[in-house]
């Protein structure tokens, strides 16, 4: 479907480093890799940005090489709370993070990394890593965005406690933040909401319940941003947000591959577009072109600075020529 020319928006969550992405699902092969459709079909939809997430050292660099086949493609560079254990395994943590940093830098120059991240803590999934290394690692990322002055995309699930001490004791080591995927308490968000320069990430796991909706209700629109988190996070018919969602697009199992319908199932970042109608629907906004500009200011303001300055030096120069 065509997007309302007005309605721009920025995903600042798509794992485009996942599999699926590349047609493979669970370890077989079901369909080509399809990027570039995907992408196709999002610009389509009114996105004009995207940032890949990195997740690991090997998924940053690869995140990196993704970002550099689109002028409207951007990534992060750091460890996701449940890989943190990468930094012991490969033999020397110092090393593993000056290889970070090193990438992170070279992204910067090249005009594409907007993030360390995605970095934080989760404790739903504890098998993957303890919380003991999650913590340290969490700790020592606020160095890549020390040195690098970039903000940080961060991650918390079950955790909001260590969580929140953490940003605590490392706030004045990072410009600003968003923490993405959010899918906490009223109390959580009122936490994460407490330090001023955090921003919240929403997306369909944030609006699965009525209760999460309520949650949703009560971030303030100059503190939001919205994501997919494809090809995770969809919203699903079952959603307590469902209700809400206005555009579709065709969908067909991924056995039946069609380069021309969305993968049943697989989330992508087109489908950012049902997030923004949602935010609009749980919190009785009819002027949804202007709640969209609202969140792309939100995110140009962490994570493309330059635009707003550059925007702001256009309106000044156009005061200028009319007086």
């Amino acid at each position: 479907m065509a997007s309302s020319s007005s309605i721009r928006m920025i995903d600042i969550a798509v794992n485009f480093t996942d599999s699926m992405f590349r047609g493979m699902y669970n370890g077989k092969q079901y369909h080509v890799a399809d990027i570039a459709t995907v992408l196709s079909r999002a610009w389509s939809a009114g996105v004009d940005r995207i940032i890949v997430t990195g997740g690991s050292l090997e998924e940053s660099k690869e995140a990196l090489a993704i970002a550099e086949t689109d002028a409207r493609l951007f990534c992060t560079v750091g460890v996701h709370p449940t890989r943190c254990k990468e930094f012991d395994d490969s033999g020397d943590p110092e090393k593993h993070f000056e290889a970070l940093l090193s990438l992170a830098k070279e992204g910067v120059e090249k005009g594409k990394v907007v993030a360390i991240g995605e970095c934080g803590l989760d404790y739903d999934r504890l098998h993957f890593c303890p919380p003991e290394v999650q913590k340290k690692y969490f700790q020592k990322q606020f160095e890549l965005a020390y040195a690098t002055k970039l903000p940080m995309f961060l991650h918390m699930r079950a955790a909001a406690e260590d969580f929140c001490n953490i940003l605590e004791q490392n706030k004045h080591r990072f410009c600003s933040g968003v923490a993405h995927s959010f899918t906490g308490s009223a109390q959580d968000r009122d936490r994460l909401l407490s330090f001023s320069n955090l921003y919240i990430g929403v997306n369909g796991c944030s609006l699965k319940t009525t209760e999460n909706l309520d949650v949703v209700k009560g971030i303030p629109l100059e503190r939001m941003m919205i994501e997919t988190d494809s090809p995770y996070c969809e919203i699903k018919n079952t959603h307590a947000g469902i209700n809400f969602v206005k555009s579709s697009w065709p969908s067909k199992k991924k056995e039946k591959y069609d380069p021309d319908c969305i993968v049943k199932g697989r989330n992508e970042p087109c489908l950012v577009r049902q997030v923004l109608e949602v935010v609009a629907g749980c919190k009785g906004i009819s002027d949804v072109d202007q709640l969209s500009k609202t969140l792309y200011h939100n995110t140009c303001r962490v994570f493309f600075p330059q635009d707003l300055d550059s925007a702001a030096d256009a309106l000044l120069a156009g005061g200028q020529s009319a007086s």
